[in-house]
């Protein structure tokens, strides 16, 4: 037998092999079939491809299921309060608010969050605001801090919060921190983590980057939790980047969110998953999870905490958003620094555009170190601002806030982009706020930023060179990775 022969014998066994695979998987077929082309027409680099990005759930549970079942079991026993307020939290918008109530049912299946409602908020715009009061709530701190970053930078601000963090383990506190490896490469050297480690802070990475099986699963979640009491979340990392823009950029438009009452326990129990995950110690729940205080109890404002990941069966956030733009009555309020959408996402927005809602989308036209989510994100403006939706490119700096706010009565604030990596790959979480104050300040906050944006322009778009409208479909093919 030739070697040429054998060669066609062994990959046509291997096209029929990855065939089965495919199809075994039951995905849509025009999924099936484009992985399938990629395995045939590039089969080495298909796989890798496939490896890093195109595996679904199942290939998770059994890694994650069990710590997932372990921790919750010694955390859910202290939370047995959160019950009582999700069913009668749910009544009540039942009530007041159908709309809401639906969005709460569909995260409450889908991501298994409960509403909490003791809870106050305070809505933090930009980092100027968010790390004094990150700082203050750590110097406050008592017992433990729990840090969660996708970037976790050793520069000026990370070496601040390193002394902060130093002087409070000096004093009893216990530190933990989870950093994402890919998003802290560039930013975290060796000799932060060994001074880190040497002042006492246990901080370990989500998932190693010899797992390169898994190096496209990134953690992009951020949360913070201060004795159990305090938590902050939304789209801020730490680095000094957030302070002092990158080249190029005037400012750092960011939103986060700074909480406490029974929503941080939701934060908390995310925080000690990821924890058990990514280093197999399962911490004693016992004194992390503190009563709720007169005044959260008083305050009566209600969250869920919305998670998604590659190793969930749903697309939480996806779902959460499609829900919140069909639902809409009057208006769609959306600010992300990307967009790529899929098309059950562009669909939405289409149809409620067309049918008279005023569908506004806020993006950065530009970014920092990377170019082709923006050029992509070029085709995806053309599609809706067809049917409608009003998109906006913010000119005065780096838009990085990853917020949604309906009808402004539901908002969402947190660490998710609307692009195909944070619905899909990433690790992500939101805060769904049932609220219309704290919707109002977001509605507030994006007619400010109204005033630093230049509207897309369609017609002014078609008018661009051939070459420059192909360079943006050609980004467009690598949406998946991107």
């Amino acid at each position: 037998m030739s070697a040429t022969t054998l060669l066609q014998i062994m990959f046509g066994a291997y096209v029929v092999f990855v065939s089965i695979f495919l199809i075994s998987e039951n995905r849509a077929p025009k999924s099936s079939f484009a992985w399938m082309l990629l395995f045939i027409v590039l089969p080495g680099l298909g796989l890798l491809i496939y490896l890093f990005v195109g595996r679904g759930y199942k290939a998770f549970v059994r890694k994650f299921q069990g710590k997932e079942q372990d921790a919750p079991a010694a955390i859910h026993g202290l939370l047995q309060d959160v019950n009582d307020q999700h069913d009668a939290a749910l009544a009540q918008l039942n009530v007041e608010n159908p709309m809401a109530a639906r969005v709460a049912t569909l995260v409450h299946s889908n991501a298994n969050s409960k509403i909490t409602t003791s809870n106050r908020i305070m809505v933090l715009q930009d980092a100027t605001q968010t790390y004094p009061a990150l700082i203050a709530a750590m110097e406050q701190a008592t017992s433990s801090i729990h840090l969660s970053y996708y970037i976790w930078n050793g520069d000026t601000f990370g070496a601040r919060l390193l002394a902060v963090l130093a002087k409070k383990v000096s004093q009893g506190v216990a530190v933990r921190i989870l950093y994402d490896p890919v998003g802290s490469f560039s930013g975290l050297g060796w000799r932060y983590l060994r001074k880190a480690r040497a002042a006492g802070i246990e901080i370990r990475p989500f998932s190693a980057l010899w797992r390169v099986h898994t190096i496209s699963y990134r953690n992009h979640r951020k949360i913070a939790v201060i004795d159990g009491a305090v938590g902050f979340t939304g789209g801020l990392n730490i680095g000094n980047e957030h302070l002092d823009p990158p080249l190029g950029f005037a400012r750092w438009r960011d939103t986060h969110i700074r909480l406490t009452g029974s929503a941080v326990w939701s934060l908390q129990s995310v925080f000690l998953i990821d924890w058990a995950n990514a280093t197999d110690e399962i911490l004693d729940p016992a004194c992390l999870f503190p009563a709720v205080t007169q005044e959260d109890h008083a305050a009566n404002l209600a969250v869920q905490i919305c998670l998604s990941g590659p190793d969930t069966e749903y697309a939480a956030i996806r779902q959460l958003y499609f829900e919140l733009i069909v639902s809409a009555k009057s208006q769609v309020l959306i600010q992300s620094p990307f967009f790529i959408l899929d098309e059950t996402l562009a669909e939405a927005l289409k149809l409620k555009a067309l049918s008279g809602v005023d569908v506004q989308v806020m993006i950065s036209p530009k970014g920092p170190g990377q170019f082709l989510p923006y050029w992509a994100a070029n085709t995806y403006a053309i599609d809706v601002a067809r049917a409608g939706v009003k998109v906006h490119h913010y000119s005065a700096g780096y838009l990085h806030a990853k917020t949604v706010c309906v009808d402004g009565e539901v908002s969402s604030i947190g660490s998710a982009n609307w692009d195909i990596r944070s619905f899909s790959i990433n690790y992500e979480l939101t805060a769904v706020i049932y609220d219309k104050d704290v919707s109002q300040q977001l509605v507030a906050a994006f007619q400010n930023d109204l005033g630093d944006c230049v509207a897309f322009d369609l017609t002014q778009y078609q008018r661009r060179g051939r070459l420059l409208r192909f360079r943006d479909s050609l980004a467009r093919l690598a949406s998946p990775l991107l």
